[in-house]
């Protein structure tokens, strides 16, 4: 049966307080919980605080008193279901596991979505940025054994590969290369702005993650790859964000973050395996519902227009974490040589890549080196490849010395 969250009207806003001892939850179990839990926690934290920060940002430039309150109101809500979610995670995580588990959101999010998209342009640019997003996974993976000595499957179990993607290295472009072209808000799928909102939204929260995390290590290689793929994922903000037709008023965006928050939480909630979890999901749509009444009525009110003419009439297929194996090395092998010029893609470089190049891998990068003091430490690398060797002969692991 389909769902359509503007037949529903969910928990009244003014039933949606709690008090602390309500919002006080017990974190997932690392070693119990399913790896993808901990996944989907992450994913509803970074549309949260995505959900936050819009509600912010058009706050500050409405004019209008009483739609201000609205969005303070919900908007005080919605800091406590970021709460609520974010305070799932595992106290006893170091920072390298939950980065590990950023990652396997990163990979395996984005390579659903990239599955899933109708849209050829925005396909292609969810395919782009997952071989990158898979890279980060290695490198970070190797700079867990080294400082932690422990191995990534502790946190992402045999769902996700470990291997090498387009090298880290290679994702420093020239800035003017990272933005793409939009969609149009008149001829694209419902789907399609729901997916680069979520996948906008996810990334930008890794982004702010490593921004707030890299300095917190003691280890120079640390705090050195924390500042390299951090810029990485700027690079990546820049290019999701830039998918977004800007035409959109804000009140059409009011309405498509809503309704976002009403798919993923009813998504989540159709698939989460530990029960407790899945209630907050459930809880937390029932109030979506909610603010996405209050939104579409705004958008009535000061836009002239109803909802209906830009949502979809029920809501698509879930958002579902599965292993992307078979994407992963379909694209290794076939798109690992690209790189992107102007708003397109192509497969060698050019001069302002080249350029930009030269400058900032003047010297050796982390992303490199933590794979060489990996191999100096263990006499190899690490890797977790679960579906045989690499797909690109040059880049499959060398054997010890």
């Amino acid at each position: 049966m389909t769902f359509n969250p503007l037949e529903h009207r969910g928990i009244p806003l003014d039933d949606q307080l709690r008090n602390w001892d309500q919002l006080d939850v017990a974190p997932v179990d690392p070693d119990e919980s399913d790896p993808y839990t901990r996944c989907r926690i992450i994913t509803m934290n970074g549309i949260e605080v995505e959900a936050i920060m819009f509600s912010h940002h058009f706050n500050r430039i409405c004019p209008d008193l009483e739609v201000k309150q609205q969005l303070a109101r919900v908007r005080y809500i919605e800091q406590q279901q970021q709460k609520t979610v974010n305070w799932l995670l595992p106290g006893q995580a170091s920072v390298l596991e939950t980065t590990i588990a950023y990652e396997q959101v990163a990979v395996d999010l984005t390579g659903w979505v990239a599955r899933q998209e109708p849209d050829p342009y925005l396909k292609q640019a969810y395919q782009f940025g997952v071989l990158e997003d898979f890279d980060h996974l290695y490198r970070y993976s190797n700079l867990y054994e080294m400082i932690e000595h422990r191995r990534a499957e502790k946190v992402i179990d045999q769902l996700t590969e470990v291997m090498p993607g387009r090298p880290t290295y290679l994702h420093h472009r020239d800035p003017v290369d990272n933005v793409r072209e939009p969609y149009d808000r008149e001829a694209a799928a419902p789907l399609s702005k729901l997916h680069a909102l979520t996948i906008m939204s996810a990334e930008q929260q890794t982004m702010n993650f490593y921004m707030n995390v890299g300095p917190m290590y003691m280890e120079p290689i640390a705090r050195q790859l924390y500042q390299e793929i951090g810029m990485v994922e700027e690079e990546h903000v820049t290019h999701y964000e830039s998918l977004v037709d800007p035409g959109e008023t804000w009140w059409e965006r009011l309405v498509n973050h809503e309704y976002n928050e009403c798919y993923l939480y009813y998504s989540f909630m159709q698939t989460e395996s530990d029960p407790r979890v899945k209630g907050i999901w459930e809880l937390h749509l029932n109030m979506e519902l909610e603010h996405l009444r209050l939104a579409c009525d705004l958008m009535r009110r000061h836009d002239g227009r109803d909802p209906e003419s830009v949502l979809a009439p029920a809501l698509p297929e879930p958002v579902t974490f599965e292993p992307n194996k078979d994407l992963l090395r379909e694209l290794l092998a076939t798109q690992i040589d690209y790189t992107t010029l102007g708003t397109g893609y192509v497969q060698e470089a050019h001069r302002r890549f080249e350029a930009m190049q030269d400058k900032i891998n003047a010297e050796r990068p982390p992303s490199e080196r933590v794979i060489d003091e990996h191999r100096d430490k263990f006499g190899d690398e690490y890797r977790l490849e679960t579906e045989g060797p690499h797909p690109v002969q040059s880049l499959r692991d060398k054997p010890r010395s």
